[in-house]
């Protein structure tokens, strides 16, 4: 009498399909929540300068700048003002203008937190955009 035996015990493998479906899945989740991140500064690249126009032009504007020195001080186009003075400053000067653009030009050996703190009273005063200046070399 040979019976044969077959063997059928427990098989020790797991099951990785539902893990990888799951890994999948949180994938294309991130995917699509990633582009809809806002953040509190938006960064404008500026347009191409117009070829049309001759080099040596310069064109006049109005323009605010806020320059902040490396010992703190802060101006107003030339004209130095306290910091607690600053965010009312401000709002004189851009409650009566149509055009809210601001500039601001500071040391690179300052933390970058005073430069925000100067962009934060400033926004709380009313300006539009908010350009960041670079030192030119003299």
């Amino acid at each position: 009498m040979g019976m044969s035996r077959s063997v059928k015990g427990q098989r020790s493998d797991i099951n990785v399909t539902p893990y990888i479906d799951i890994l999948l899945v949180l994938l294309i989740i991130f995917m699509v929540i990633q582009p809809t991140i806002q953040y509190n500064l938006e960064a404008r690249v500026p347009d191409k300068p117009d070829e049309d126009m001759p080099k040596d032009v310069v064109v006049q504007t109005e323009a605010i700048v806020i320059s902040v020195n490396p010992d703190g001080t802060v101006s107003i186009n030339q004209e130095p003002v306290l910091m607690a003075q600053l965010g009312s400053r401000l709002f004189e000067i851009y409650s009566a203008r149509a055009n809210k653009n601001m500039f601001v030009q500071a040391d690179q050996s300052l933390p970058f937190g005073d430069v925000i703190r100067v962009i934060d009273i400033a926004k709380g005063a009313g300006v539009g955009d908010v350009g960041l200046m670079t030192a030119t070399a003299q």
